[in-house]
């Protein structure tokens, strides 16, 4: 039986590491994309691709380098960056590098990838409850809730141009989660990552473009 290959991106730290470690541990092959390796990433025995910036127009040349033409089972766009802008403090180069890595970089990363992506194979986004309009009752944050309701949004466009091809999307939300990130508040990374595989999992072609959060519920848009 062919072993199964996940890709993760913005996989050194935090929620990535935790995802890399236990699709290792289930028998997948990862391949743990980042800027720069972690000694944890390496700790894994995961092969681990460098010099992957997903805000770069050029990423898409050093992944297929890295892939090749291997089939991927699983893709999960997970590299992100949170910054806080208020409207007294509205840094609008912070607000567009969100939008770079946030929004444009699951799409530069899938669009790369299309070639190795078959019938049956998955797609994820982790993104933010906080891209939610019907949730949004507090403000501020410009950048981060931008860039996350236009991910949710090129999510959505992904899943319907997808599934004649069979590949089902996931927009994902981890919780609020103890990385550097949030300033290490919220549950542990592992418990996040748990929660985003059991929605892979559970995913399919007729729950495709579904915005979940990592415990199951369905959140607004």
């Amino acid at each position: 039986m062919t072993q199964h290959i996940a890709l993760v991106t913005g996989a050194n730290r935090g929620i990535g590491l935790e995802l890399s470690g236990q699709l290792k541990h289930r028998g997948v092959h990862v391949v743990a994309a980042c800027r720069k390796a972690s000694a944890q990433l390496r700790d894994l025995g995961v092969e681990v691709v460098e010099g992957v910036d997903v805000s770069d127009d050029g990423v898409g040349a050093a992944l297929t380098r890295a892939v090749g033409a291997r089939r991927i089972d699983l893709l999960i766009n997970n590299a992100g960056v949170l910054t806080s802008e208020s409207l007294a403090d509205l840094d609008i180069d912070r607000i567009r590098r969100q939008f770079e890595i946030n929004s444009l970089g699951p799409l530069r990363v899938t669009h790369a990838l299309l070639s190795n992506l078959a019938s049956g194979s998955k797609v994820a986004i982790v993104t933010s409850r906080m891209g939610s309009i019907d949730d949004n009752t507090s403000g501020s944050r410009y950048g981060y809730r931008m860039s996350k309701a236009a991910v949710n949004m090129a999510g959505v466009s992904l899943a319907h141009d997808l599934r004649g091809r069979g590949i089902a999307v996931a927009l994902l939300h981890p919780g609020l989660v103890a990385t550097a990130m949030t300033g290490h508040h919220g549950i542990e990374p592992g418990e996040a990552a748990t929660g985003l595989l059991a929605r892979i999992d559970e995913l399919t072609l007729e729950t495709s473009g579904t915005f979940w959060h990592q415990n199951g519920d369905i959140l607004p848009w």
